[in-house]
């Protein structure tokens, strides 16, 4: 053992490093391990593991633990002073209350008994009925140590060491972990498998002062049976790389929140806040809405034909349905693009047109694939997750976290899909196996790829030991799930499961129609004509993976029209074609839209900035912040969040570069990796630290004041004006002597339609969490309210109001009649014509 250097960590220096008289040893439980002395500060250095120095060290027989007899010191004195003291009344009254403190977990606890620790009651739950007798699952509820609120809680000078504490609301439930850590002969953390899942582990033994000796790190990526018990069969330590990984982003993250937050309050005002993450986000938004501003709105103009073969002439395929036609697009004029900026630039080419010959040019017939897309990753689900069922990053994040954690499906609690944080498409090969045998047996052996497929992450940063977000298992259908699961929660995970089986799938096929269409002179031969038009169409031949869609396409809007007039596939070059319409279309350059939630994501996993466990907070905060609103799901900055953005960008370029950020995201990746934490987070600062200077000399004081917008009535409870204010979920009314009166209320958005109970305007609302719902501006007198924008026309059954269920359906409040949205238009217009 003396000539070969072994390395541990030191709980002291929070650091590895070689151990010093390293001696070989056997735990009482039988397990192998390694105890010397840190070569720095002189504490004990224990890590487990086999060495060559076990082969020849006997392995005594493993004994039951037993308590050990408590150390006559300090404390023990301390405790039979105090005993002494104690009367035996307050000596009875206080092992009563002990007592009733157990919990039922520590009364039912053995001596002997394997502990444990996740981080959610739910995970607990779920866990403790795979592994059964002999083990005690408890829950940490989340971190159970972070750095203090109340000032930096980082040491600049030393290294930039982190000081950390365990709140007074975590205390009791530490205090209880340490006890039952004491009392259990094997200790295992089993918290996500994420870097913050990996520091979480490490704080927890930290905290509870557990010992390193029988401490283990678990980890899995879904929660089943079978991949609990492999988890359990394969314990690791804690993975001190993945920590400091976690810890220096925490670090960076207090000393810009903590130095910049202070700045903002000196130089525009109180109670504003900055984050790394946070800021690169909300210059993102910035930029985009200076982009529209700044958008110059250009008009232009498109000509389409529409065409049909000379064999419809005379009997339209005999069923009195219209001539079939096909659309054709013009492409060119005269061999260059159409410049069509006015209608007095479109009139004459009409005119050439409507008298033109018309013939096909060059037919391409041919075949189109359209493979399935892979399996989701955190950020391509909460794009999917808002782009076809309108719920937010967070709300998307929390139903899968149910699903994640368990629910109960007439088995008990189920682990229903994989971990939903990452951004890996792996997929474990036994997965991938039974989702082939599924479907084989459902839809053929023709939909089943001949070789498993494999996707590769588009992110270069992906963490590759992962896998996608998937079903834990293909046999649980949607279908037979649904009676178990809540609205929202079927869906999320018919949405998961659909894209997991067609990304296993064979690619959909398409037979495709090209053609060239010319338009002139009879006399002019065809390739001399002025105009040139284009058409193309595609038909379905093999549906491939789209067959566990059902009915429904998954990338409609990607794909093609059903509804739209086909053009036809025994087109030949020469054949003469009737013009039967032309249709000039008027236009105007749109600017890019607003960012959504899901845009913003994608944005940020296009710059790297950010991961998959972050995603979602940054979209909170700087709403929560008051940086950004909503309006119609879209992001727009605020005032304050563009005066900050600017500053910022000004004073501290390096912060607000996305570039920067995504290379400085990069560098915390590598220190899972083993890279030493310290030079990058110094590196840093010593910049941000300079620039923190120069602003705070620099920057005037920013005045945001403005006159007040009044409202034109007097506040009900003081007499004074009322006034527009600006509040974290958009403008609403209030007081003007507040904080003397606190008086507020809603703007009425009316929404045109009448309440049905009592005849009142029904008006747009929020809840205290901000979502928007309707109801009547009665209220309180009248309490009719509904989730769903009510819409002018009434039901055409029973007269009732209708509201709108989803993008293309009406639904009735009353009869729960629905109908197309397109039709209650049309019902509208005919209503109006008639009158």
């Amino acid at each position: 053992m003396a000539t070969e250097e072994i390395t541990g960590y030191c709980l002291k220096c929070k650091d590895k490093r070689p151990i010093l008289d390293a001696t070989a040893e056997w735990a009482a439980n039988g397990s192998p391990g390694t105890r010397g002395k840190c070569p720095v500060c002189g504490g004990t250095i224990y890590k487990q593991g086999r060495t060559p120095a076990h082969e020849t060290l006997p392995k005594p027989a493993v004994t039951a633990t037993t308590k050990k007899a408590k150390p006559a010191g300090k404390s023990a004195k301390v405790s039979a002073t105090k005993a002494t003291k104690a009367t035996k009344t307050k000596t009875a009254a206080a092992k009563a209350k002990g007592a009733a403190g157990k919990s039922a977990a520590d009364k039912a606890m053995s001596r002997g008994d394997k502990l444990v620790i996740v981080e959610s009651p739910a995970k607990a739950k779920t866990i403790g009925r795979y592994l059964g007798r002999g083990y005690v699952v408890k829950s940490s509820v989340g971190h159970v140590r972070d750095l203090l609120k109340s000032r930096l809680s980082v040491d600049i000078d030393n290294d930039f060491a982190p000081e950390y504490r365990v709140p007074n609301e975590k205390r009791a439930l530490v205090k209880e972990l340490k006890a039952a850590a004491a009392r259990s002969s094997e200790i295992f953390l089993a918290t996500d498998p994420d870097r913050e899942g990996e520091a979480i582990a490490w704080h927890v033994r930290e905290a509870a002062e557990m010992d390193p000796a029988r401490t283990r790190r678990v980890v899995f990526q879904e929660i089943t049976q079978p991949a609990i018990r492999a988890a359990f069969e394969q314990p690791r330590e804690i993975d001190m790389d993945r920590v400091e990984a976690q810890q220096a982003r925490r670090v960076l993250d207090r000393l810009v929140g903590y130095q910049l937050s202070p700045l903002l309050w000196r130089k525009v005002q109180g109670r504003l806040s900055a984050g790394r993450v946070q800021s690169v986000a909300v210059r993102l938004v910035v930029e985009r809405e200076r982009e529209i501003e700044a958008f110059d709105t250009q008009e232009y103009w498109t000509i389409d034909a529409e065409l049909s073969q000379t064999k419809f002439r005379i009997d339209p395929r005999g069923n009195g349905n219209r001539r079939p036609y096909f659309i054709g697009r013009l492409h060119r004029i005269e061999g260059a693009e159409p410049e069509l900026g006015s209608e007095a630039a479109v009139v004459p080419h009409l005119a050439a047109l409507d008298k033109a010959h018309w013939q096909v040019g060059e037919v391409n017939l041919g075949t189109r694939t359209r493979r399935p897309a892979a399996p989701y990753i955190t950020s391509t689900l909460q794009q999917d997750a808002s782009r076809r069922l309108g719920l937010g990053t967070s709300r998307t994040m929390r139903i899968a976290q149910e699903l994640y954690e368990g629910v109960n499906v007439g088995e008990g609690d189920t682990g229903l899909i994989t971990y939903m944080r990452t951004d890996s498409v792996n997929v474990a090969d036994e997965a991938q196996q039974l989702a082939r045998d599924f479907v084989q047996a459902t839809f053929g052996a023709e939909y089943v790829p001949d070789k498993p497929p494999v996707y590769k992450t588009r992110s270069k940063t992906a963490q590759e030991a992962h896998e996608a977000i998937r079903p834990t298992s293909v046999a649980r259908t949607p279908a037979a799930l649904k009676p178990h699961l809540s609205k929202d929660q079927f869906r999320l995970y018919k949405l998961i499961w659909q894209r997991f089986v067609a990304s296993q799938m064979n690619p959909a096929i398409y037979d495709t129609v090209a053609a060239e269409i010319w338009a002139g002179a009879e006399a002019t031969p065809l390739r001399e004509r002025p105009y040139l038009f284009r058409a193309s169409g595609s038909t379905l031949t093999f549906r491939g993976f789209l067959a566990v869609y059902d009915t429904e396409d998954p990338d409609a809007e990607n794909g093609d029209d059903p509804d739209a007039p086909q053009i036809p596939a025994d087109l030949v070059a020469g054949e003469p074609l009737d013009k039967l319409k032309l249709l000039p279309e008027q236009h105007f350059t749109q600017p890019p839209p607003r960012y959504s939630e899901a845009s913003l994501v994608k944005a940020l996993e296009e710059h790297e900035i950010g991961r998959p466990s972050t995603y979602a907070s940054i979209i909170s905060t700087i709403q929560q912040r008051g940086y950004v609103d909503q309006e119609q799901k879209r992001l727009r900055p605020t005032e304050i969040g563009m005066v900050v953005n600017d500053m910022l960008v000004q004073y501290f370029p390096d912060v607000l570069s996305v570039d920067f950020t995504a290379r400085l995201e990069g560098e915390l990746d590598e220190i899972a990796e083993g890279k030493a934490w310290v030079p990058v987070i110094g590196e840093f600062y010593r910049k941000f630290a300079q620039d923190l200077a120069v602003a705070d000399e620099s920057l005037p004081k920013l005045e945001l004041k403005k006159e007040p917008e009044f409202v034109g009535r007097d506040c009900p409870l003081s007499g004074h004006p009322l006034v527009y204010r600006q509040g974290r979920f958009g403008r609403f009314v209030g007081c003007s002597n507040f904080p003397g009166c606190r008086y507020t209320e809603q703007i009425l958005v009316k929404v045109g339609v009448t309440c049905p109970l009592c005849g009142g305007e029904l008006i747009e609302k929020r809840s205290k969490r901000g979502k928007v719902f309707y109801g009547c501006s009665n209220y309180p007198q009248c309490d009719w309210t509904n989730w769903k924008k009510p819409v002018p026309q009434p039901c055409p059954v029973c007269n009732g109001v209708m509201v709108q269920d989803n993008k293309t359906t009406l639904r009735c409040t009353v009869c729960a009649h629905t109908m197309p949205g397109e039709q209650i238009e049309a019902v509208a217009a005919a209503e109006i014509a008639a009158d």
